[in-house]
C-alpha cells in the first residue's frame, strides 16, 4: 500500500508523571512557551487532525484539541500508541510524547514521505517509538502483543513494513540532545531548559521550523 495523504497526529499524555510531582508535562514552560504549544506549531503544519491520547483537561479544550481515553488502560506507552492508531481518522498517524519540546518539522516531513507501515528514527539511544509514524495496518499486531502482556514499545509489530531512519542520517536534522529531548524527571526538565539557554537560536529554529 502507498500512503500519499496527510496523516493525523496524536500527542500521548498518559501516565501520572509521578517523577514530576504530578505536573502535566505538556504544560511545562520551555523557552517561554509550553511544550504543548511548541509541539502544535510543528504538528499543525503537517497533520490533521491533531488529538490527545489521555485524560480530558481544560488545556486541551482551550486549544481546540479532542482527547481520547486509552482503549486498554494500564498498558503504558504501547497502549497509548495502539489507542492513537485505532482512534485516528487517518490511515497513518504521527505519534509523539507530550514531553518533547523540540519536535523537528523537517524530520517529521521526511518521515511522512517514506512509504512504510512504521517509520521510526533510531537515535544513538535506540529506537524512538514516541517520535514515529504508524499505519492502521499495525493495529492488529499491536493488539495481540497487548493481549499477551508484551508492552515493550520499541519492539516493532510483526508482519508490517518498517523503515528505520539510522542515527547517522539524523544528523541532517539536528543533534539527538535536541531532536529527542524529553522531560521525565526534574533533572530532565533542567537539562532541557539548559539546552534552550546554551543552543543557538539558529539551531533551534532549524530543528523546529525548517521547511
Amino acid at each position: 500500500m502507498t500512503y500519499d495523504f496527510r496523516p493525523a497526529a496524536a500527542i500521548l499524555t498518559g501516565g501520572g508523571a509521578r517523577r514530576m510531582g504530578g505536573r502535566q508535562k505538556a504544560l511545562l514552560d520551555v523557552g517561554g512557551r509550553t511544550i504543548l504549544d511548541r509541539q502544535l506549531d510543528v504538528l499543525c503544519e503537517l497533520a490533521d487532525p491533531v488529538f490527545i491520547v489521555g485524560a480530558e483537561a481544560a488545556a486541551w479544550n482551550e486549544r481546540g484539541l479532542t482527547a481520547v481515553a486509552d482503549e486498554i488502560p494500564g498498558c503504558g506507552t504501547l497502549g497509548g500508541i495502539y489507542t492513537a492508531i485505532v482512534r485516528s481518522p487517518r490511515a497513518r498517524t504521527i505519534v509523539v510524547g507530550c514531553d518533547m519540546p523540540y519536535l523537528s518539522g523537517a524530520l517529521l516531513r521526511h518521515m511522512i514521505d517514506m512509504d512504510a507501515d512504521v517509520v521510526i528514527p533510531r537515535s544513538r539511544h535506540g529506537l524512538e517509538p514516541l517520535c514515529a509514524i504508524y499505519a492502521r495496518a499495525c493495529a492488529d499486531a499491536i493488539r495481540e502483543r497487548l493481549d499477551r502482556g508484551e508492552l515493550e514499545a520499541t519492539a516493532m509489530p510483526e508482519g508490517v513494513r518498517v523503515k528505520e531512519i539510522a542515527a547517522a542520517a539524523l544528523g541532517t536534522f539536528g543533534p539527538d540532545d535536541l531532536l529527542f529531548a524529553n522531560v521525565n524527571t526534574p533533572h530532565d526538565y533542567e537539562r532541557v531548559r539548559t539546552i534552550v539557554e546554551t543552543s543557538s537560536n539558529a539551531l533551534q529554529d532549524r530543528i523546529m521550523d525548517d521547511r
